[in-house]
C-alpha cells in the first residue's frame, strides 16, 4: 500500500517545546536574581584588612540591601535605576556598604563603618575621635602602626584640599599653608547634609573619609546580615568561629 513516511513532526516540537521551557525558566531565575541582589540581599567578600578586627580578609557577607533602599542594577553594566526608599537611616557606629566615590572606581563595593552624620563636627586628636565636643570610645578601632600609604604626600593635599573649605577651626580663614591635616589629627570639619564621614577599624590600613572625603547617601547600598563563610589562605582554613556572625 502507499502513502506518507510514518515521521512524526510531534518529536521536533516536542523539543522546541522543552528548550523554550528552559529558556523561559532561565530567564524568569535570571530577572528574580537581579531584582532580589538589588533590593533585597547581596553576597559580598572582604577583600582587604581595612576593618580589622571586625572583618576579615576572606569573610563573606550577607549584605542587607532594603534597610536603605536600593536601584535596580545590570549585572556587568554598571546600569542602575529605579531606585526604592529603604525602611532605614545610616547611624553613627554602624557598618556599611557603599559604592566607591572615585571616578577611577564606580563599581567597586566598599565596607566602612560611619563616623560622622550630617551636621556632625568631627576632629581626630592623636588618633582619638572628637564627634560634636565628645571624645569617642572605639573598641572597634584597631592601631597597628602600618606602613604609610603609597604616594602620601599627595595623600595629605588631597586631604588639606577637600577638607579646607568645610574646616570650622579657630583659623576659619585657613588655607593650604596653615591648616595641615594628617591621618591622625585633623579638623574640626562639619559633615554636609546628605552625607556622612566613614572609616575603617584597621585605621592604619584604611583608605577612607579621611582622604577621599564625606560619603554622599545616595552611594549606600546596604549593611551587614551576618557572615556566611569565612576563610583564611595562610594556611588555608575555614574560620567555623566566625560563621553566622553579626558585624557589629
Amino acid at each position: 500500500m502507499g502513502g506518507a513516511p510514518l515521521t512524526s513532526p510531534l518529536v521536533p516540537q516536542s523539543f522546541q517545546a522543552w528548550a523554550l521551557g528552559w529558556i523561559k525558566s532561565i530567564a524568569a531565575a535570571l530577572v528574580i536574581w537581579i531584582v532580589l541582589r538589588s533590593y533585597v540581599i547581596e553576597a559580598f567578600r572582604i577583600p582587604s584588612g581595612s576593618m580589622e578586627n571586625t572583618l576579615l580578609i576572606g569573610d563573606f557577607l550577607f549584605v542587607n540591601k532594603a534597610a536603605y533602599g536600593g536601584e535596580l542594577e545590570i549585572p556587568l553594566t554598571g546600569l542602575r535605576f529605579l531606585r526604592l526608599p529603604g525602611y532605614a537611616e545610616p547611624q553613627r557606629g554602624t557598618v556599611v556598604i557603599f559604592r566607591s566615590v572615585e571616578d577611577s572606581t564606580p563599581n567597586l563595593d566598599i565596607v566602612k563603618r560611619v563616623i560622622g552624620a550630617p551636621g556632625d563636627t568631627l576632629q581626630m586628636v592623636h588618633d582619638t575621635v572628637v564627634r560634636n565636643g565628645q571624645r569617642l570610645e572605639e573598641p572597634s578601632a584597631l592601631h597597628l602602626g602600618g606602613a604609610a600609604m603609597p604616594d602620601e604626600d599627595f595623600r595629605m593635599r588631597q586631604m588639606r584640599a577637600w577638607q579646607l573649605p568645610h574646616y570650622v577651626g579657630r583659623a576659619r580663614a585657613a588655607t593650604p599653608a596653615t591648616y595641615r591635616p594628617t591621618t591622625h589629627d585633623w579638623g574640626p570639619i562639619v559633615v554636609p547634609p546628605d552625607s556622612f564621614f566613614v572609616m575603617g577599624d584597621n585605621r592604619d590600613e584604611s583608605y577612607d573619609s579621611r582622604y577621599w572625603g564625606f560619603l554622599p547617601r545616595s552611594h549606600i547600598v546596604g549593611r551587614p546580615l551576618f557572615i556566611y563563610m569565612s576563610v583564611a589562605t595562610d594556611p588555608f582554613r575555614i574560620r567555623w568561629n566566625r560563621l553566622f556572625r553579626h558585624p557589629t
